[in-house]
Parts: C-alpha cells; sequence; structure tokens
C-alpha cells in the first residue's frame, strides 16, 4: 500500500481529520493514530467507488476509477463478533440510523453490508477491532465516505493486502454463443438498482441479481473447470468496449500482472439472447462473482460471503 501513500501525500487535497478535531500527519498510512485518515478525492474525480478493509491492519481504502482516493483506520469486530471476509455490496444507507440488535446505539452514517446486522458506520475507534462485527470509521470519514458510495457499490472485507486489478471482459463471458439451454429473463421483476452477476462452476449456471432481486439466470457451458474464486467490479463502458477490474479475494494473492493465469481462464457460452439481453443492463458498479461451488451451498469453502445482496 506504499503507492497508495505516495499518491495521497502528494494531493493537495488530502486531508487529516480525527473523529472531534483536524489533526496533522506526514501522510504515512502505517503512521496514522486512531481516528485519523487521509482524502484526496482529487486523485479520480469521477468513477465507480469500491471500498477495501483490511482486518489485520485495521485500515479502509477507498478507490474509485481504480485509484486510490482514500484511506482511513477502522475499528472492526471483537472476539467473539468478528466481522466476516468477503465481496459484499451497499445494501441500504442511512444517515441517522440506530442499532435494531444493540439497545438503539447511534450508528452515523450506516451503510448497511448484510441484512444480519454488517455495516459500515461512523464510530468509537480505540486502536484495535472493538465492533460487533460491523467496520466503525471515524465521524468525518465516514460522512464524506457517505456523500460519494451509491446503493450497490462493492465493499471487499480481506485479511490481505489488495487492491484492484484492472482486466479486460473476464473470460466467464467472451465464450461463443453457440448453445441452446434454458434460461429465464424477467427484467421486470426489479426494474432499477445495482446490477450482480453470480456464476456458480459447480452447477454451471449463471444468476442475474438487480437491487438484491433475481432478474435472470442461465445454464452457462464452461470451456474449463471454474479453479479459483474471482470477483470484478464493472469500471466503465464505452467505444472499445467494457473495462473491468479484477478484486483479489481473501486468502488469494495479488497478482504481480493484469491479465488472469492460464488456469483462471474458463470461459462460458450463453445462449445469444440471453448475453444480449444481459448486456443491457450492465453499468459502472456492476458487480460479477464467478465460485466455484455450488450457489446451494452460498460459500467457497472458506469463511467467504459471496456477494450478500439478499432482501430482508
Amino acid at each position: 500500500m506504499r503507492k497508495l501513500a505516495a499518491c495521497l501525500a502528494l494531493s493537495t487535497a488530502t486531508a487529516a481529520i480525527s473523529q472531534s478535531y483536524p489533526v496533522e500527519v506526514d501522510g504515512q498510512i502505517e503512521q496514522l493514530k486512531p481516528g485519523e485518515y487521509l482524502w484526496a478525492p482529487g486523485i479520480a474525480p469521477a468513477g465507480p467507488v469500491t471500498v477495501i478493509v483490511n482486518l489485520k491492519t485495521q485500515r479502509a481504502y477507498a478507490y474509485r476509477n481504480g485509484l486510490p482516493i482514500g484511506v482511513s483506520t477502522v475499528s472492526t469486530g471483537a472476539a467473539g463478533h468478528r466481522t466476516p471476509t468477503g465481496v459484499f455490496t451497499i445494501l441500504q444507507k442511512d444517515v441517522d440510523h440506530v442499532s435494531n440488535i444493540y439497545s438503539n446505539a447511534p450508528m452515523p452514517f450506516m451503510q448497511r453490508l448484510t441484512w444480519g446486522g454488517i455495516a459500515l458506520h461512523a464510530g468509537n475507534l480505540p486502536g484495535y477491532p472493538a465492533s460487533h462485527g460491523c467496520v466503525r470509521l471515524p465521524a468525518a470519514f465516514a460522512k464524506l465516505l457517505y456523500g460519494l458510495t451509491r446503493l450497490g457499490m462493492t465493499v471487499v472485507i480481506t485479511e490481505a493486502s489488495t487492491v484492484p486489478v484492472a482486466v479486460s471482459v473476464p473470460p466467464i463471458l467472451t465464450g461463443e454463443d453457440d448453445v441452446r439451454v434454458d434460461y429465464d429473463w424477467h427484467p421486470e421483476r426489479s426494474a432499477t438498482g445495482p446490477v450482480s452477476i453470480v456464476v456458480s462452476g459447480r452447477d454451471q449456471r449463471l444468476v442475474v441479481l438487480r437491487n438484491g432481486v433475481e432478474i435472470g439466470s442461465s445454464a452457462i457451458v464452461l470451456d474449463d473447470p471454474v479453479t479459483v474464486t474471482q470477483a470484478f467490479t464493472l469500471q466503465s463502458i464505452d467505444a472499445t468496449g467494457q473495462h473491468w477490474f479484477r478484486i483479489p479475494l481473501p486468502g488469494q494473492p495479488t497478482p504481480a500482472e493484469t491479465e488472469l493465469t492460464a488456469k483462471e481462464q474458463a470461459r462460458g457460452q450463453l445462449p445469444a439472447q440471453f448475453r444480449t439481453s444481459l448486456a443491457t443492463i450492465l453499468k459502472a458498479g456492476t458487480t460479477m462473482l464467478v465460485t466455484r461451488d455450488t450457489l446451494k451451498a452460498a460459500g467457497t469453502g472458506q469463511p467467504l460471503t459471496v456477494v450478500a445482496a439478499d432482501v430482508p
């Protein structure tokens, strides 16, 4: 993360603020004290936002359009209330939320990650994991982050250093359209909202969710077995095509190169009409999970949440 520190230190927009009053720091992420953060949105003025929370270092990193724009100290789940690792989408936002689980505890600038009580929100930062599973942020950072996020935004919680890596269209979406299999497409079930795609290698099935509601699914014929669970978020679509970021998941090393390795190159064949319909709803911020396991098991064999986008 030293590159992130350098980027933020060079920006004139960088700020470091404690929970109650501004303070000055030297720009080194490692030296941030509880309640401090760095903020430099001018590095990337526009584009989809991704947040990565590192449980080991107790830091949260904000990326916009694939570039680092902020880093903050955090306090995550204490022993017995461990914050889950995985890939999440923001399901709900509330400026003045109070907990309906823990005695109406205030949770300012709440951004819900699961309907079971895990969220990003402003809170006390003692310098170590102390929450009931939520990710506590400095109040000022929580407010800034809340102002630029949208429902459906990707949040990755991990114990490893990880950064988004630019890739071309994920191979799973680049197969030939020469198969005739059953599929279902009903976008009217949820007309608007964030889009998530989940592909199961074991089930050989692709499921499309919008605003947490299943609007389509199809059998998918894979050229090769899915051997590694992968996460992607769509950066943009322009005249040259789709531009995605790959997000290394908990337990996975950060790739040294931008391209996927040979064993991660499984391609999928879909009905032509289904692929055409799917392309019409893709937009910046779309999340895609490719898992080697069955969707019925709802897991990857590791303590990993795979796109928490269900409804309460």
